[in-house]
C-alpha cells in the first residue's frame, strides 16, 4: 500500500521540499516507510511473503501511475528492495542495525534508479535520500519501541520450516 501511495504522490503532488532547502517527488516520505515495513513483513511472515510482496507491489504500481512514473518506480522498487532483503537476512540477528542499514541501503538504490529512470537527472537525488531517510528512521524507532514494549524477540510462528529432520537416523 505504501507503493501505491509513493506511486499516487509523485503523479497527483510532485515535487515537495523536504527540508534544509532540498526538494524531491512527493512519494519520498512513503517509500522510506516501505523499506522498513518489508523487513518487517519478512520478519512476522518469512521470506516468501516478503518476496511475494514486492512483485505484487511491483505490479501493482502500473494501476496508479503514468506508465513512466510505473516503470521507473516498479524497476526502482525491485532492485533496492531486494538489496534490503539481503542486507536486512544478512544482519537480521540484530534487529535495529538490520532494519536501518538494511533501509539505508535500499533508500540509496531506489533513489538513484528511480530518478535517473523516471527523470534522466540525479538532480532531487539529495532530497530524495533525505526525504527517504525519515521514512527509514521513524519506522526504525517504531517497529523497535514496539519489540521492546511487548517484549518480544521475534513474532510467533514467524520463521522458515525447518529442512532438518528432528529425528535420529
Amino acid at each position: 500500500m505504501t507503493i501505491l501511495a509513493a506511486n499516487w504522490m509523485i503523479t497527483n503532488i510532485g515535487i515537495v521540499p523536504v527540508g534544509f532547502g532540498l526538494l524531491a517527488p512527493a512519494g519520498v516520505f512513503a517509500v522510506g516507510l516501505t523499506l522498513t515495513l518489508r523487513d518487517l513483513v519478512q520478519w512476522s511472515l518469512g521470506k516468501r511473503v516478503a518476496l511475494a510482496g514486492l512483485a505484487v507491489g511491483a505490479a501493482l504500481s502500473y494501476l496508479i501511475a503514468d506508465p513512466a512514473v510505473a516503470t521507473a518506480s516498479a524497476a526502482s522498487f525491485l532492485v533496492s528492495e531486494l538489496i534490503d532483503f539481503i542486507v536486512f537476512t544478512w544482519l537480521a540477528p540484530r534487529w535495529t542495525i538490520a532494519v536501518f542499514f538494511g533501509g539505508l541501503a535500499g533508500l540509496l538504490a531506489d533513489s538513484a534508479l528511480f530518478l535517473v529512470i523516471a527523470f534522466g537527472s540525479l538532480e532531487f537525488l539529495p532530497g530524495q535520500v533525505l526525504g527517504k531517510l525519515y521514512g527509514v528512521l521513524a519506522a526504525t524507532i517504531l517497529v523497535t519501541a514496539r519489540r521492546r514494549l511487548t517484549g518480544r524477540k521475534r513474532p510467533a510462528q514467524t520463521h522458515e520450516p525447518s529442512r532438518i529432520s528432528n529425528t535420529s537416523p
